[in-house]
């Protein structure tokens, strides 16, 4: 099930609201958190987590839960339809912006919660690793209703965003296809400067950046850009995010984020990496160079 939302702050209360109301089917029975978790299975951090509203819990935590602690048919029948209207939120680009000039800070606010983050792009140069030229021609493209000012502070808070890449308890993922490298959004010394700033980024050793060079065999479908936010496999959570022309998609359902992370891997197979990822940007560079 899918829901239209206005904006990340309403994606929120929608989350929030179901976190209360399964404090409250709680509260109401009589169970503590840590009874409960024993009851259905789940660690009492994560309880607490889900509470709060930091976690979405899955439909079938949630059909758990009603069950473990008694809840009216009524109530299980309402707490399953916010759960799946919760599952995959729709972001409409245009109404975001009605209450903001950009969503810069949204993102920035999902890379800071997360560990952990895996990006592919297959037609751009991802915005964590955009020279600011480049990035300002990315946001003069956009389709979005920005003015010169706003694209001014859309550009401001991408260039803010970039510091994250420095912090060495995080660890951030690239995978770029040739396609992307070769994307011209202004003159080819854009494209130099560019793909010099992608080489020298990849030296840091929290960062990879893997390139998918356009001969390499394919072993799975390149379809559309996403990011994974937080690793399953530490027991942490992860939601994904993809962008479509009008909207900002947020993919929370656990099956759905496998999926993702299955996908990932194939396109990590097809990737190089390191020094030989950084010859390939240098021959990219000498070509461009030379196309004046």
């Amino acid at each position: 099930m899918t829901v239209a939302a206005g904006d990340g702050r309403e994606s929120h209360t929608k989350r929030q609201r179901l976190a209360t109301e399964l404090r409250r089917v709680r509260d109401l029975a009589g169970v503590s958190g840590r009874d409960l978790a024993q009851r259905i299975g789940m660690s009492q951090s994560k309880v607490s987590r889900i509470e709060s509203g930091a976690t979405l819990p899955s439909l079938p935590e949630v059909t758990a839960w009603a069950d473990a602690v008694g809840t009216s048919v009524e109530t299980r029948e309402w707490l399953a339809a916010f759960t799946e209207a919760a599952v995959t939120e729709v972001l409409t680009w245009r109404t975001a912006l009605q209450t903001r000039r950009h969503l810069q800070y949204d993102i920035q606010e999902w890379e800071a919660r997360a560990r952990t983050s895996r990006t592919f792009q297959h037609s751009v140069v991802p915005g964590l690793l955009q020279t600011a030229e480049y990035a300002r021609r990315i946001f003069s493209m956009s389709p979005l209703p920005y003015t010169p000012d706003d694209i001014g502070a859309a550009l401001a808070g991408r260039l803010d965003r970039q510091l994250a890449l420095f912090q060495e308890d995080k660890q951030f993922h690239f995978l770029i296809t040739e396609a992307a490298l070769r994307w011209r959004p202004g003159p080819a010394k854009l494209l130099v400067s560019q793909l010099d700033r992608i080489a020298s980024l990849s030296t840091l050793e929290n960062v990879s950046i893997g390139v998918i060079p356009h001969n390499m065999q394919s072993i799975t479908f390149m379809s559309h850009g996403f990011v994974i936010y937080g690793d399953r496999s530490d027991d942490r959570d992860a939601f994904v995010e993809v962008e479509t022309i009008h909207a900002n998609l947020i993919i929370n359902d656990p099956g759905d984020v496998a999926l993702y992370e299955e996908r990932w891997s194939g396109l990590n197979e097809m990737a190089i990496f390191d020094e030989e990822s950084r010859e390939l940007l240098i021959a990219l560079a000498v070509e461009f160079e030379n196309a004046g």
